[in-house]
């Protein structure tokens, strides 16, 4: 998302963050098969750790955007209400629906790419003409 901000010219508008809603990847880097699909498509992930979503997360964002149920799952414990409806599924904010492919289960890593990239893609569409027309 932040190399599509980034192409968009939109850097100085808004501010992209990501955080771990469970704790078993804290300080951890990211993982390398993961590491490799994003060096194939020239987005650098070197330095970046895992850092813990807080409650106190909610006011700071516009916008929750989740690879899927179990993320939703554990979302709904650090934020048990959603009074501005700021969470939601990645594909289905994007106008899709489901969850993005998981390659901790399959090892496709280019599928989880594809889904985060579509997603991310139509999220900054429909992100564009909320906050910016």
């Amino acid at each position: 998302m932040k190399k599509l901000v980034q192409e968009h010219g939109l850097e100085n508008k808004i501010q992209i963050s990501s955080s771990a809603v469970s704790t078993e990847e804290i300080g951890n880097p990211v993982y390398p098969p993961a590491r490799r699909e994003l060096a194939r498509h020239g987005i650098s992930c070197e330095g970046k750790q895992a850092v813990q979503l807080k409650k106190a997360d909610y006011e700071k964002y516009d916008l929750f955007l989740l690879m899927d149920n179990s993320n939703l799952f554990y979302i709904c414990r650090i934020f048990p209400d959603d009074p501005e409806q700021k969470i939601y599924k990645l594909l289905e904010y994007a106008g899709g629906s489901g969850d993005v492919a998981d390659p901790w289960y399959t090892g496709d890593f280019e599928k989880a790419y594809q889904d985060i990239y579509h997603g991310c893609t139509a999220a900054l569409d429909k992100i564009q003409e909320e906050y910016f027309s």
